[in-house]
Parts: C-alpha cells; structure tokens; sequence
C-alpha cells in the first residue's frame, strides 16, 4: 500500500491551496484519512481528518479555512486550504488508516511522503 500526496508549494499570505492524496496497492477499505503537518521545531499535529462516512474533524486552528474531503472510488484524500497564514508552513502529511486484502479484519495506519506548504509574501 502507498499513499501519494500531491500539491504544496510556495504561496502569499491569503492565498490557497489544494492538496490531494492518493492510496493504491493492496486495499481492501480505508478506514478515516486525514492530514497532518509538521513545522520545524514542533510536533506533528492534526490538520484535518474524515471518517468514511464523511463526518469530518479539525483543528481549531484551521476551522473556517480549510475543507477536508474525500473521493472514496479514488481512495482519495483533499484539503482545500483558504486564507492562508505563514504559521501554516510546515510539511503535511496524508494520513489513511488502511485495511488490507490481506488483513482484512485489521486496519494499519500508512503515511504520505509528505510535502512542503511554505506561506510567504
């Protein structure tokens, strides 16, 4: 199984950006996905998460600018980010609790590779 994260980059203070992650390889269901980032210095910290039912939680710091979903048939995972601050820089991660076809009764957690969103003007 691998998680794939797409988007990130450089941007000004209140601008957006879209982050996408795809899982591929031996799934049998995806539990909830989420996103996490890390800046430097600091632990890494929930940004977003949805279940597979959709119901969606956030951090508080993120309320009312970033929008998680999710495209089940694509095993995928979005963060739409809005207004974006420079203590928003960090690198995010995909987050996908997976069940295998192997181990279908049991869910692992995987991990994007993670990638860079920098806010600066």
């Amino acid at each position: 199984v691998q998680l794939q994260a797409y988007g990130g980059g450089l941007v000004q203070p209140g601008g957006s950006l879209n982050l996408s992650c795809a899982a591929s390889g031996n799934i049998f269901k995806i539990n909830a996905m989420g996103w996490y980032r890390q800046a430097p210095g600091k632990q890494r910290e929930l940004v977003a998460a949805i279940t597979s039912g959709g119901s969606t939680n956030y951090a508080d710091s993120v309320k009312g600018r970033f929008t998680i979903s999710r495209d089940n048939a694509k095993n995928t995972v979005y963060l739409q980010m809005n207004s974006l601050k420079p203590d928003d820089t960090a690198v995010h991660y995909c987050n996908a609790e997976i069940r295998t076809k192997t181990t279908p009764w049991r869910g692992f957690d995987y991990w994007g590779q993670g990638t860079q969103v920098t806010v600066s003007s």
